[in-house]
């Protein structure tokens, strides 16, 4: 497919895990790609290895997506028509008694505040102008029911969904869509490293953390990263031209709104 063709697509969080998937995803079907994540090394070589097959495709911008400069520095292409609000961080694992303000303030700023700011400057900089685009964002399941040890997450991801529904409602009416994708597990390091210490602390083997999430899924899997980002690109694609302010499931079931 070529869904994509003569587009601009930015990706945060594009270092690891979907963000780099997605901007192969992407540039494979036609599209121009700027990596921005805070790991300049990684997303390099992710942008390398997409510009070893399709030349001139993809470009690497090392970003912290909590600071206004970085994100104004994302623009390269002079339009941006697809924007994937990726970047997240699980903060440290702390019950409500436990949670201090540095680990609440530093999970919203990147969780919920970095998407408002990069859509912001998408939106100022080439959508609101030429009347089109779209913004994808990413919560999570905990976004929907919360999460144990994981308050400032939780609510953070809860908020992005909110935050999704208000950016469509203004933006609609100049041709802008904006919509977000709510994975469950993902079969990522994250999600390895996340069992690994839950296991470590239960003193249990990790195949029993991972038994104990797998088992309230209907479909008793893990979505894989190519799962979420078929899902982000379709949304960004004109095929979804009538779908906004919506948050969708990708969560091998566990969620059924």
């Amino acid at each position: 497919m070529t869904r994509f063709t003569g587009k601009v697509a930015i990706i945060t969080g594009a270092s690891s895990g979907l963000g780099p998937v997605m901007a192969a995803m992407l540039a494979e079907e036609g599209a121009h790609v700027l990596l921005a994540a805070r790991r300049g090394e990684m997303i390099a070589a992710a942008a390398d290895a997409i510009n070893e097959a399709h030349p001139g495709a993809a470009l690497a911008v090392t970003t912290d997506v909590t600071s206004e400069a970085d994100i104004a520095a994302m623009e390269r292409w002079g339009q941006v028509d697809v924007l994937m609000n990726n970047a997240a961080v699980p903060g440290r694992d702390l019950h409500i008694w436990e949670q201090t303000l540095e680990n609440w303030n530093a999970t919203f700023a990147v969780d919920v505040t970095a998407a408002m700011l990069c859509s912001r400057e998408v939106l100022n900089a080439s959508m609101l102008a030429r009347k089109s685009g779209a913004i994808v964002n990413f919560s999570s399941g905990a976004g929907w029911d919360g999460m144990v040890r994981k308050s400032h997450y939780s609510a953070a991801k809860g908020a992005l969904r909110i935050l999704t529904k208000v950016i469509a409602k203004e933006v609609g009416e100049h041709g802008i869509r904006c919509n977000c994708v709510v994975p469950g597990a993902i079969e990522t390091d994250l999600m390895t490293g996340y069992m690994a210490r839950i296991a470590a602390e239960q003193g249990v083997a990790q195949s029993v953390i991972r038994a104990q999430i797998q088992a309230p899924l209907p479909l008793k899997t893990f979505s894989t990263p190519a799962d979420v980002a078929n899902l982000a690109l379709f949304l960004a694609s004109d095929e979804a031209r009538t779908i906004t302010g919506q948050s969708i499931n990708v969560d091998a079931g566990l969620v059924m709104s």
